[in-house]
């Protein structure tokens, strides 16, 4: 068990992806000064981090707010780095135009049965059939026809269209309808056990990469482009724009009433078997 004096290697999971990249710029390329702290940066896609927290593998990670609820007990969310889409999420595309009234009838392509996307997609209306394909083999299940839809989370969100899809319903708009917040998808967590003293100072540490990031932000794109997955550059700028903003430097208190009243409705949608705690990292 890490302790607050033995503890000086953090290892900090997070996705392969380009506004995750964007946001540990300042860590990863060592703009930020550490102190005695290093940080060991382990890249997983999200399903995989998600299992992993289940085990409590790495001190920090990246993880979706949907499994947050089965390691609360283990983590706890810190106050920044937060994938928050606020009028946009997730977005649920067809092969053959389709309509939100449509989505009990189709088999749908799901990147995780962890995922905040998949969470609020049953929020929505559970009566679908699903399938989970890896997130990034989604739009080509769908034009294959072994799904009749998919739930496209990252960069297919913003170029579906180009390949044929029918846009059904973007659980990011729906949300804001419903409750006039953003769509809280995926944030940062660390292990309760590293004690008080190092959890603060690895706060500090992530919140001054993030802001580095943000302030850097011509650099940090050009860093994170390599993890862009062919995204044209003005593609990956707008992806890394949408999911890396103010409210991944701090949640505010509406971002935080997000994150609880998704858990909240993930329970009482009988998604989640138990109401769920939502424990932050305090910034004093």
């Amino acid at each position: 068990m890490a302790t607050d004096t033995d503890q000086t290697t953090i290892t900090l999971a997070h996705s392969p992806d380009s506004d995750d990249a964007f946001m540990f710029y300042g860590l990863a390329t060592h703009k930020i000064n550490t102190g005695g702290l290093h940080f060991e940066h382990l890249l997983k896609d999200i399903q995989t981090l998600n299992e992993e927290a289940t085990r409590g593998t790495y001190d920090v990670t990246a993880i979706s707010f949907h499994a947050y609820a089965y390691v609360a007990d283990k983590y706890a969310l810190l106050p920044h780095g937060a994938s928050i889409g606020d009028n946009y999420g997730p977005i649920v595309v067809s092969r053959e135009p389709a309509g939100p009234e449509d989505i009990p009838d189709l088999k749908i392509a799901v990147p995780g049965k962890l995922t905040s996307a998949f969470l609020a997609l049953r929020i929505f209306n559970s009566e679908f059939n699903y399938e989970v394909v890896p997130f990034d083999k989604i739009i080509d299940a769908v034009q294959k026809g072994k799904c009749d839809a998919g739930l496209l989370i990252h960069e297919g969100q913003l170029f579906y269209e180009s390949k044929g899809l029918h846009k059904v319903l973007d659980l990011g708009e729906w949300w804001h309808s419903r409750h006039g917040l953003p769509l809280p998808m995926g944030g940062n967590v660390i292990r309760r056990d590293l004690g008080e003293k190092l959890i603060r100072e690895v706060s500090r540490l992530l919140r001054e990469s993030i802001n580095y990031s943000l302030t850097h932000r011509e650099d940090a794109l050009q860093y994170a482009l390599q993890f862009a997955r062919d995204m044209e550059p003005d593609l990956a700028d707008r992806f890394v724009g949408m999911w890396v903003n103010d409210l991944t430097l701090n949640y505010t208190e509406r971002g935080r009433e997000a994150v609880r009243l998704l858990l909240r409705e993930g329970f009482e949608k009988s998604v989640i078997p138990h109401q769920v705690k939502v424990d932050f990292v305090s910034e004093d």
